[in-house]
């Protein structure tokens, strides 16, 4: 072993390393010596313990014939280790998914029987139902070679079930974060580095002995969780049993919760799945439910069926994940008296996730098409588990059928409770002896918590505040905003000049530009009007360059119509709309809600674009996931239900309440990267009182529940001003002890210090999110003096300043990415005087029709020829590289027209004439450039033959004739075409080869036709050509 004793190695092995082996020793592990390991694996970049897992092969394995027991021959227990080390070729979560498979279900390898006969027999790597007979390893220090070895790892800690390694430990000292050891655990992983040791890893932890963190194979770190024990009896137990001589810490906690043999060998086998190629371990709430909820069925109410019951889980903590390992865990640990589980959810999306999910268990489920289907499904016997929407009990009870077990399992997701009673009749009817499991997301109110006694009890709850601490979810904002319902036109620049009283002169005459040209609109909705440009404005000035979306939830479809005409007129944003179709009464506030015109247009629109409601749904809700849509806007769907994490604002202009309303604002509270919290935008003052500290909420009917379920579930904007000040105090005390804190020279070398810059970034960064935060709510920036949030933006801009340099001079990398796109935002929209305002549209050049509409809208002939300018520009620069002479062609003609326009040659009408003809040319593909007759026809040609122009014009070196260039070009085509193969943009061989041949025709040319090109000239030639290529074939 290399002695790295240097301090920090050190201080691990003493402070978290060496106490983590000996409380594992004592919890039954045996240590085995990396040197030991190293003897077993046969090399460095294997990791199986092979003597080990040949031994235990061999011990559990047993097939039984004609009365006998038999072992395995001794070539299928080698086939056996061999199958067990899938390759990577499909990717880590791939493999690791075989490997899982494998492990939980056993291999089967033909044995010879009898007279000659061969049958197939199982064998088992792990014996799941005897615990005690598998063996338990312990070792550090594991030295683990990469491909290329020159991303070798050592894991501090790795932990093997009978040979087979299951978990790796990273350990640091208390003084270093344990995101440090995440990212050392995540690093590994890549494909250049160890991920052979990890496709067989099913947990993975990181600690410093205080802090401790989780995960499986594959976790990105903002999903490492946090375990906390709430079985008590069994940690105290243990604890005391095995940490005789010290104080226990964090980290022995956690090793005593997730590595008991018994419980790490439960959470393999049930709490672990493979969710759409993505590998999950359960969190600790979802666990304990379980536990508690296998506890309560097995006693029996008061009629002597099983004991139902309900699960408060906060929405955003994984709900529909617990619902899939009940299912798995009921079936296999009750399998003695053979359940039926029905899962029961109301959206078509969560029934098709759970049936995939069900893939990895030796169990049959099914989906039910109809009433009678789910019947039919429980009554063969031919699946374990069958999803089905909550509406088909309507036939399964016309059908009269009834199914006495009081075996079955119904996993109700109750979204909608208001039907709640109803539904639960109906189930009752067709299933009276089953077992009841309700799944709630959000509070029960008062009144329901006497209904919950007909379900049952409350089994087990995880509060919004609880995910909030434990990082599950992000906290949520609230901020009301008013906008004056009855204002005629005379009042409305006051209202203007109100609204646009922070803004600087260029943003307050963009600002006015937009809404003159909304007063147009012929509809008197005054007031949608007003309340889009109010979210245009806020959503432009916080969220439009920080990656980040959102949602506007109306009344109405026309509603919606409206604002999407509202938002496609300011240009600033791309947005959409998704409701269901027109004729379709949703609820009651639709009576008044005739076929409006604009909604019926909307919709066949769509119907045409995507044909058939579904699609057009599905399509939207992709794009809005992707970042394509900045705001979506909806009525009723997708408000329950619809995770989208890249969604951090709800703007709320309809009338909620209850569940609804906290169903709605959960929208926003999902984890992703760089999102620190969910705002909810409320323009209907929906919220009355927001008293957090008393936890009284008035308002939306939020009365209606007790103060305490509510606790944490959204702050007031407000809380946002002490915030900034904090902030502001930490940074600046961080240069208190220099002469001059402003001098940029003085900050600068004092930031020398590794850690202290470290800190300062981590602290502007702070800093800068909380002035963002005010800065961008209405109520809390009027509550900030102004001198004095003069001086808080001033010391933004100084330290950014001082942050770009101090990166320079010391040769830092980007520190806090997710949040760069929020500081330039801020420094960009509220912190210059430019106006910096980019206008996109979402709409291609190419799409004729939709474009025409579009100018039409445009106001001067100048505003029609920049908007065809500025499109042309964008798509020739997208395509640019797939014929560079060609798109060349078109850009200079641009340049030309523009410049003669500000020289005043042309006039405005003329410029826009040019312009427009440029435009039918690149529609028509006319080009002023001309080929070759020999490359006439052959469009690759042509573009090579655009690249070889190019570069002789530039180069000088030689005369080329056009139809010597056009040959070449149709040679170049011929290399390429011949060598180009499916998806070759990271293939070396292949560029290596292009370019090899492409080097041998110019050699040739060079003795048979004197053309005469320096390496130089022929390097960028070949570059130039295979970027083409690369766009083309």
């Amino acid at each position: 072993m290399d002695t790295e004793f240097d301090k920090t190695s050190y201080l691990e092995k003493n402070a978290s390393q060496q106490p983590a082996i000996d409380l594992l020793r004592s919890m039954g592990y045996t240590y085995i010596s990396p040197e030991d390991c190293e003897a077993q694996r046969g090399s460095r970049y294997h990791v199986l313990l092979k003597d080990i897992l040949r031994g235990q092969l061999r011990r559990l394995n047993r097939y039984a014939f004609a009365g006998a027991e038999n072992e395995f021959s001794a070539a299928n227990i080698e086939r056996a280790m061999e199958d067990l080390d899938e390759p990577l070729t499909d990717g880590l979560i791939r493999s690791s998914e075989k490997i899982y498979d494998a492990l939980l279900l056993g291999k089967s390898y033909p044995e010879t029987v009898g007279e000659g006969k061969t049958l197939s027999f199982n064998l088992k790597y792990i014996d799941w139902e005897h615990p005690e007979n598998n063996l338990f390893h312990v070792t550090e220090e594991f030295a683990v070679d990469s491909r290329d070895k020159l991303h070798n790892a050592r894991p501090d800690i790795v932990l093997f079930i009978n040979g087979i390694p299951f978990a790796v430990i990273e350990c640091k000292t208390p003084q270093i974060s344990v995101e440090q050891a995440v990212e050392q655990n995540i690093r590994n992983q890549q494909k250049e580095y160890i991920p052979q040791l990890y496709k067989f890893v099913q947990i993975v932890m990181a600690t410093n002995k205080n802090a401790v963190k989780y995960a499986t194979t594959g976790t990105p770190k903002k999903f490492w969780n946090v375990w906390k024990e709430q079985d008590t009896a069994f940690l105290e137990e243990a604890l005391a049993q095995h940490v005789t001589d010290r104080t226990p810490t964090e980290q022995d906690r956690n090793l005593v919760s997730l590595f008991s043999k018994e419980r790490v060998m439960e959470l393999i086998r049930y709490f672990v799945l493979f969710d759409a190629n993505v590998k999950k371990i359960c969190r600790y709430q979802q666990y304990f439910a379980i536990k508690e909820i296998i506890k309560t069925i097995q006693q029996p109410d008061e009629k002597d069926n099983r004991q139902s019951g309900v699960i408060w889980h906060t929405q955003g903590s994984g709900k529909s994940l617990t619902m899939v390992m009940l299912a798995k865990y009921i079936l296999m640990e009750l399998s003695d008296c053979n359940p039926k589980v029905v899962v029961v959810t109301d959206r078509k999306e969560l029934d098709r996730q759970i049936a995939a999910t069900f893939a990895h268990t030796r169990l049959n489920p099914a989906r039910a098409t109809s009433g009678r289907n789910l019947v039919e499904l429980l009554g063969s016997g031919k699946a374990d588990v069958v999803t089905t929407i909550i509406n088909k009990f309507n036939t399964a009870e016309k059908m009269e059928h009834k199914n006495l077990s009081r075996d079955v399992f119904l996993l109700v997701d109750e979204s909608h409770r208001s039907n709640y009673g109803l539904l639960a009749t109906k189930m009752r009817s067709v299933f009276p002896n089953a077992c009841y499991i309700g799944f709630t997301g959000t509070p029960l109110m008062k009144k329901e918590k006497n209904t919950m006694a007909k379900f049952g009890k409350l089994i087990h709850k995880y509060t919004i505040k609880d995910g909030v601490e434990d990082g599950a979810i992000v906290p949520l904002i609230y901020e009301g905003r008013f906008v004056e319902q009855n204002v005629d036109e005379a009042n409305i620049d006051l209202w203007f000049k109100q609204t646009t009283k922070r803004l600087t002169e260029a943003q307050r005459d963009d600002l006015s530009r937009k809404w003159s040209s909304i007063r147009r609109l012929t509809s008197t909705d005054a007031r949608i009007k007003r309340i889009a440009l109010d979210i245009n404005e806020h959503f432009i000035e916080g969220y439009k360059d920080t990656g980040f979306k959102a949602m506007l939830a109306t009344n109405y479809k026309r509603d919606a119509i409206r604002y999407l005409e509202c938002f496609e007129q300011f240009g600033d944003l791309n947005c959409a709309v998704v409701i269901s179709p027109p004729d379709l009464r949703e609820s009651v506030d639709d009576i008044d809600e005739g076929a409006d015109d604009k909604v019926i247009a909307y919709w066949n629109k769509m119907m045409n674009r995507y044909g058939d409601p579904d699609a057009y749904e599905e399509a939207l809700k992709n794009q809005f996931c992707a970042g394509d849509i900045d705001i979506l806007i909806v009525c009723s769907k997708l408000l329950t239900g619809f995770d989208a994490p890249i969604c951090q604002v709800l703007y709320i202009d309809k009338e909620l309440k209850e569940h609804g309303l906290l169903q709605a604002i959960a929208r926003t509270n999902r984890l992703y990267e760089g999102k620190d919290y969910g705002l909810i935008v409320d323009y209907r003052g929906l919220i009355e009182k927001l008293d957090t500290a008393m936890d009284l909420y008035s308002g939306a009917g939020l009365e209606n529940f007790d103060g305490g379920d509510l606790k944490g579930i959204v702050v007031d904007v407000m809380s946002s001003v002490a915030g900034l000040r904090e902030a502001y105090t930490r940074l600046t005390e961080l240069f208190a002890d220099l002469k001059n804190p402003r001098d940029t020279e003085e900050v600068e070398v004092s930031l020398a210090d590794d850690k202290k810059r470290e800190n300062f970034y981590n602290l502007l960064c702070a800093f800068g999110k909380a002035l963002n935060m005010v800065q961008n709510a209405e109520q809390a920036y009027a509550a900030v003096p102004k001198d004095e949030l003069k001086q808080y933006q001033n010391t933004f801009i100084f330290f950014s300043k001082v942050r770009r340099s101090v990166k320079i001079r010391y040769c830092d990398a980007i520190d806090n990415r997710e949040y760069e796109p929020l500081m330039q935002n801020l420094l960009d929209t509220h912190l210059s005087v430019a106006g910096l305002k980019q206008i996109t549209s979402p709409i291609d050049i190419l799409n004729k029709d939709d474009f025409e509409r579009e100018l039409e809208e445009l106001g001067s002939l100048r505003a029609k020829a920049d908007a065809i300018t500025s499109k042309l520009t964008r798509s020739i620069s997208e395509k640019y590289q797939e014929n560079p002479a060609y798109y060349d062609s078109f850009s200079k003609r641009i340049k030309d027209a523009l410049e003669q326009y500000k020289e005043k040659v042309i006039s405005e009408a003329e410029y826009l004439a040019k312009i427009r003809t440029i435009m039918e040319d690149y529609y028509a593909g006319k080009s002023t450039v001309t080929y070759p007759e020999s490359i006439k026809n052959n469009v690759h040609a042509q573009a090579f033959y655009g690249v070889l122009s190019a570069v002789f014009d530039e180069a000088k070196e030689a005369e080329v004739s056009p139809d010597f260039a056009a040959e070449i070009a149709e040679e170049i085509t011929k290399i390429v075409a011949n060598h180009s193969q499916v998806d070759w943009t990271n293939n070396k061989t292949i560029h290596d080869r292009i370019s090899q041949d492409i080097d041998d025709l110019f050699y040739d040319y060079e003795k048979e036709r004197g053309l005469k090109l320096s390496f130089d000239t022929i390097d960028k030639i070949i570059e130039n050509v295979k970027t083409v290529a690369l766009r083309r074939f």
